[in-house]
């Protein structure tokens, strides 16, 4: 568990719960899901003396299930949003372990490392006037990372004109505000999965479109196909999330000074900033399926078009012997009367009448193509 005080004249990391809510700033409790669990009496005897509420119970029961899928609820004194991110390459082995029904259950999955990059956990966020409780999974990097940003941002200094150096390091002014900044970095995670993706989309896809590929390694692509419907269901569920947190901000009570007013328009433009990036991954994902599904039917197109060929080509040969079984066939029937068959040069009459007969089929099958070779892609 990491407990943090956030201000505007610095971020203080703290070794223990507090006893009081601070003059100023407000206070971030971000702790792993065995450690909310282990804890559960401590932080809501904390949550009771800062702010004077605890957690219902419903909310409890959501922050520590492991294969929650991504949605906003709120109460009359804080709001809570679970938002699944990226599973790390190690996974949550202090989890519970993911069902197979479940569909929005970590799989451990074969193929490539990108389709068990796919792999998502839980964060949940407790959101009240001056306090933050986040749950996350155990390895949780995104918690660790913006926690170090943040420590490492220096004070801005109005008279210098000083920022931090920080990028994207600014501090965060309302616990709302750090909610949307920890949650842009998960999706941040999922546009940087783009990339990786769409190189193994490419790979598939000139492997499909090989004329002669005689392997398709089909129960990885299968399994690529089911990974971009599973994310896109995750994806469906963020954006179904935010949805639900930005319609819940215009019913926020408007403040009663500029300085407010500005606070919640920039809360607004950052949710719905966070909603944007979510709906490019839907729109990215939706157009992988797509170019899944248009690579398999094309490898089928490819083949059936070879097939063709061949079938095109074996039945040309079979036209070209045909007459010459014929002209087998009948001089090799048991009359004793046929023409040529008693004279010394028959044989070579009837040879030489088959050769013309194979020579001329062969060119006129190869002018009307039915012998060459169609183009290939």
């Amino acid at each position: 568990m990491r407990i943090f005080h956030i201000q505007s004249s610095g971020v203080t990391e703290l070794s223990a719960l507090p006893t009081q809510m601070p003059e100023q700033g407000f206070v971030w409790i971000a702790c792993s899901r065995p450690a909310f669990q282990a804890r559960l009496a401590e932080i809501q005897a904390c949550l009771q003396t800062l702010v004077g509420l605890q957690l219902v119970d419903l909310h409890v029961s959501d922050l520590l299930n492991a294969q929650l899928p991504s949605h906003y609820d709120y109460t009359s004194q804080y709001d809570l949003l679970v938002f699944r991110r990226l599973a790390t390459a190690q996974g949550d082995p202090t989890d519970a372990p993911a069902t197979s029904a479940d569909p929005t259950s970590p799989l451990k999955r074969g193929g490539p490392p990108v389709l068990r990059r796919i792999d998502t956990n839980p964060v949940g966020f407790a959101v009240f006037d001056q306090l933050l409780l986040t749950v996350h999974p155990a390895d949780c990097a995104v918690r660790d990372a913006y926690a170090a940003r943040l420590l490492a941002a220096l004070p801005t200094s109005p008279s210098e004109g000083r920022a931090s150096p920080v990028p994207g390091a600014r501090r965060p002014t309302t616990p709302a505000d750090l909610m949307l900044r920890v949650v842009n970095l998960m999706v941040d995670g999922y546009l940087d999965l783009r990339r990786e993706l769409t190189r193994q989309l490419d790979h598939w896809q000139n492997e499909l479109l090989k004329p002669r590929a005689r392997y398709v390694n089909w129960s990885s692509l299968l399994e690529a196909r089911l990974s971009l419907h599973m994310l896109d269901e995750i994806c469906e569920d963020q954006r179904t999330a935010v949805q639900d947190w930005i319609d819940a901000l215009e019913t926020w009570a408007l403040p009663d000074n500029p300085a407010g007013l500005r606070e919640l328009d920039l809360l607004k433009v950052r949710s719905r900033d966070v909603l944007e990036h979510i709906e490019r991954v839907v729109h990215h994902v939706r157009r992988l399926e797509q170019s899944t599904e248009t690579a398999v039917q094309m490898h089928f197109s490819v083949q059936s078009n070879r097939t063709n060929d061949i079938m095109r080509t074996l039945t040309a040969l079979t036209a070209v012997f045909l007459p010459l079984n014929l002209i087998a066939g009948i001089f090799g029937m048991n009359f004793e009367f046929l023409p040529l068959i008693h004279k010394a040069n028959g044989f070579w009459w009837a040879l030489g009448s088959m050769v013309f007969t194979a020579v001329a089929l062969v060119l006129v099958f190869w002018r009307k193509r039915y012998l060459a070779r169609s183009s290939r892609m």
